[in-house]
């Protein structure tokens, strides 16, 4: 017993050394380290670490089962400080482990470390197979917000272990947070307050331990609607005598529309008519009756300049106010002491009664020339207003005469002078009869007086009555009649008057479309109708008719001061219902430059009266009118009769007028020539007119047309024929001027003005003519006809009347009638009717084709670029202008790419579809 005490001692001794050997310090184990949650990517095992002290023994346990002994990885060693044993293990755990661990739970591991007074449990570290999945739960949206307005782009990323972090990019670049932008927890983006500057590309990333998603890539496009500007001041009467336009504008700029913002509403320009008053000149008050003769032998008379009195800045009268005249004869009483002074009275007295004298014999004898009919046409014909006269006839042969150099008197009835332009080798009977070569001249009531060949042959015209004009536009009443100016107070020297004329016929063509829509064009005469591809609904067809009213309809205007400018074209029929606009083109022939005219479109009504459509200048959301140098395009929406109308806003304003020199042989002489002399309102649709009347008399185009312009001056137009070779031709006396009056081409309506010049050969040997005819607008423009031709039949060159092509095709349908391909044009308004974040919509087309005026106009269309494009086909109709739109095309930037773009080809590939 004793010894078994002793070895009990011996080993309780032998205990406590190794327990103070050990370092025991009469604690449990306490962990340093603790194994961590683990993520195992792809394949690559994990280690799981754990470290205690003071600790004989740590082993880990996985899953609720002890790892295996050979799986540690153990060491040991001495803390330095409390001298107590430091122990630390580790394992590996596999891929292959944890996926063939099927438990409630995800794969799990903790450490377990003894002592001397027990165990410690570290905390579970779970295992998991790390991964991130394609996919996005939630992709953001594009968005087109209005400056200032809130963005919120919403992005759930995919599913992933460890939960993937979420990042915004904006243009590839991180996107920082500023106090505008927030990135919310739940991983949405949402700017407040958006600028222009947050128009972009966002994206969302999601990363973890695994790999990157990026999401697809949201466009945000901060678009700012425009505002109008202030008006500007009103600018100044664009007269400074009259009735007048002022004007004051603005424009979209406050702010200007970016990024497919809406266009602002409304017009930029604004006008409205105004007056200044007209300087009046001072005049002369008659003379008052001369006082007593002086002592001197002197009297006086006096004037006053108040007849009228100069106002608003007129002229003072010219002159003196006081005329002192010496007395003579029995008026003085001063007596007469110089013999000499009777001598020098006396003098005079037989001077003045030579000159008299003189001037007497020389009037007889000119009259006495003027009997034997020779042509004697006085300079002044040619340089200043139309003058009024009365003649006599030289022989039976002869027309009417035009022209004189005697001046008028205007106190009296005189004598009526409008040309009558007509076939010289007709007779004097057959000139009243044919109205249409008077047409349109006024028709006055005439006193015809035919008592013989050498007897007068006079028109008698009654007394004028006074009439005011604003200063600076005196009237030419020379060949006016009575009915048309001079006799009507109340209208205006530009007022066209309906003449009394038959009825022309109508130019009508007619084509049957479908929705594939087509061109109507009325040959030769630049009017044309364009009906846009899906205009008419599927299964329905229409047949669509133009005409060209040439028939007197009813006045288009009851404003005096405006005249027509283009045919009256009618398209229909009227209850034509389509989905966009058609596009018609007519011609006009206003010299169009800024600020001279006011040009408006009007319709006739069903009463046959007509209105206001729009003028062309402003702009309108209902109607669209692009104005060209040589024609007018319309998009209308409405069938009718439409017609362009222009009021002249100074003498500065110009139409243009067609010459046109024909001739024909002269039926009733057969050594005779005829040259007819047209001059017409420059559009083809009058001049085809005039071609096929001469066609149908025989004659020939002599010289190739030329254009004048014909300004809004009051001053009349004269045709005169020069240089005709003396000793080989013959002109009958008094012809070689005509003249037209101011009203009668200013007013002529789309109908001709004809003058006719009869020569005569001295012998059939004389086969060929030259002469120059000048056409001129007394202070304004002009143009030389030259004249070579031969008047023998067999060696007469045919110049030709007409110079286009096809001008016997009056309908197409389908593609053949457009220039752009379906395919191409329905691509180009996929891709420029949607806004994008670099601006390329509709309204940039419009502005790369010249189109960019009346921009409300196409905001309202349901496929803007649809009608862009069908402008640009009526603009472009002849062939070969495929450029501009290629240009336009490639500038906007949409040929560039050659695979799945809308526009990705060559200008090559386009002209080769296109054509």
């Amino acid at each position: 017993m004793p010894g078994s005490g002793c070895c009990r001692r011996t080993h309780l001794r032998r205990s406590r050394g190794q327990s103070l050997l050990h370092g025991q310090s009469g604690t449990l184990p306490h962990f340093l380290e603790e194994p961590d949650d683990a993520y195992i990517v792809k394949s690559n095992p994990i280690k799981l670490c754990c470290r205690a002290r003071p600790a004989l023994q740590i082993f880990f346990k996985c899953n609720g089962e002890w790892v295996h002994q050979s799986q540690h990885l153990s060491q040991e060693h001495t803390d330095q400080v409390t001298g107590l044993k430091i122990r630390e293990v580790m394992i590996n755990v596999s891929r292959q482990q944890v996926e063939d661990f099927h438990g409630p739970e995800d794969y799990w591991c903790l450490c377990v470390a003894w002592s001397h007074l027990g165990t410690s449990k570290s905390r579970k570290a779970t295992v998991r197979i790390a991964y991130l999945r394609k996919n996005f739960e939630q992709d953001p949206q594009g968005k087109e917000v209005p400056i200032k307005g809130m963005i919120v782009l919403h992005c759930r990323p995919p599913e992933g272990v460890p939960v993937a972090e979420v990042e915004w990019l904006k243009n590839e670049e991180p996107l920082g947070s500023d106090g505008i932008i927030d990135t919310r927890a739940d991983h949405n983006l949402i700017i407040s307050e958006a600028r222009l500057s947050d128009s972009g590309n966002y994206t969302c990333l999601a990363s973890n331990i695994v790999a990157k998603r990026r999401s697809a890539t949201a466009t945000v496009v901060v678009f700012v609607n425009g505002g109008w500007s202030s008006w500007t001041d009103w600018s100044p009467c664009n007269v400074r005598c009259g009735r007048g336009i002022q004007k004051r504008s603005r424009t979209c700029t406050n702010p200007a529309p970016l990024n497919g913002g809406a266009f602002c509403e409304g017009m930029t320009v604004q006008k409205s008519t105004c007056s200044a008053l007209c300087p009046v000149d001072g005049g002369w008050s008659e003379w008052s009756d001369w006082s007593v003769c002086s002592a001197e032998c002197e009297r006086q008379r006096s004037r006053e300049c108040t007849a009228p009195e100069p106002k608003h800045g007129g002229l003072l009268c010219d002159g003196a106010t006081l005329d002192t005249d010496n007395c003579t004869r029995d008026l003085c009483t001063q007596s007469v002491e110089d013999s000499g002074d009777v001598a020098l009275y006396s003098g005079l007295a037989a001077g003045v009664v030579t000159v008299v004298v003189l001037i007497v014999a020389v009037t007889l004898y000119r009259r006495s020339r003027s009997q034997y009919g020779v042509d004697v046409i006085d300079s002044s014909a040619l340089t200043g207003g139309f003058q009024s006269f009365s003649f006599k006839t030289a022989h039976q042969g002869n027309p009417l005469l035009i022209n004189s150099s005697l001046p008028p008197d205007l106190t009296v009835s005189r004598t009526f002078t409008s040309p009558m332009c007509f076939q010289d080798s007709i007779s004097d009977k057959e000139i009243m009869a044919e109205c249409s070569l008077l047409d349109p001249l006024p028709k006055p009531l005439p006193d015809h007086k035919a008592k013989g060949p050498v007897e007068r042959a006079e028109y008698h015209q009654a007394k004028a009555h006074p009439q005011t004009f604003p200063r600076g536009l005196a009237p030419d009443y020379s060949g006016v009649g009575v009915e048309a100016t001079l006799g009507r107070r109340n209208k205006s020297l530009f007022a066209p008057q309906a003449p009394s004329t038959p009825p022309r016929p109508q130019h009508r063509i007619a084509g049957v479309f479908d929705h594939a829509g087509g061109r109507l064009v009325v040959p030769n005469t630049g009017v044309s109708l364009l009906v846009p591809h899906g205009g008419i609904a599927d299964d329905t067809t229409w047949e669509i008719y133009m005409i060209i009213n040439q028939e007197d309809s009813s006045r288009q205007s009851e404003d005096d001061h405006e005249i027509l400018l283009s045919p009256e074209v009618t398209y229909g029929p009227p209850g034509l219902d389509l989905s966009c606009p058609v596009a018609m083109t007519i011609p006009h022939c206003a010299e169009v430059v800024a600020d001279n005219w006011s040009i408006r479109l009007k319709r006739q009504k069903q009463d046959n009266s007509w209105e206001e459509v729009m003028s062309v200048e402003e702009e309108s959301s209902a109607f669209y009118c692009l104005l060209e140098a040589q024609c007018c395009h319309l998009l209308l929406e409405r069938p009718g009769r439409y017609a362009l109308l222009g009021e002249p806003l100074n003498q500065e304003a110009a139409k243009r007028l067609r010459l046109a020199v024909f001739g024909s042989p002269d039926l009733a002489n057969p050594l005779g020539y005829n040259l007819r002399v047209y001059c017409l309102d420059d559009t083809p649709h009058a001049f085809q007119e005039v071609s096929l009347r001469e066609r149908g008399r025989g004659g020939r185009l002599l010289e190739e047309p030329k254009t004048l312009l014909f300004r809004a001056n009051t001053f009349s137009l004269q045709v005169s024929i020069q240089d005709i070779p003396q000793f080989l031709w013959s002109i009958k006396p008094f012809t070689t001027c005509q003249e037209f009056s101011f009203f009668q081409v200013w007013a002529s309506s789309q109908r001709p003005l004809q003058c006719a010049f009869s020569l005569e050969r001295y012998s059939p040997a004389s086969s060929q003519l030259s002469c120059k005819i000048s056409v001129r607008q007394v202070k304004g423009q002009e143009q030389i006809l030259q004249v070579y031709t031969s008047v023998v039949e067999s060696e007469k060159a045919v110049v030709p009347f007409f110079t286009q092509s096809d001008c016997t095709i009056t309908s197409q349908t389908g593609s053949r009638a457009f220039k752009i391909p379906l395919s191409i044009r329905q691509r180009i308004c996929a891709t420029f009717d949607t806004a994008n974040a670099k601006g390329k919509d509709w309204q940039l087309l419009a502005q790369k084709l010249c189109i960019d005026r009346n921009l409300c106009y196409f905001a309202r269309q349901q496929s803007p670029s649809a009608v862009i494009l069908s402008l640009w086909e009526a603009q472009h109709q002849d062939p070969g202008d495929l450029d501009s739109l290629a240009s336009a095309l490639e500038e906007i930037g949409k040929l560039h790419s050659s695979k799945n773009t809308t526009l990705g080809r060559s200008r090559e590939e386009l002209d080769t579809e296109f054509n």
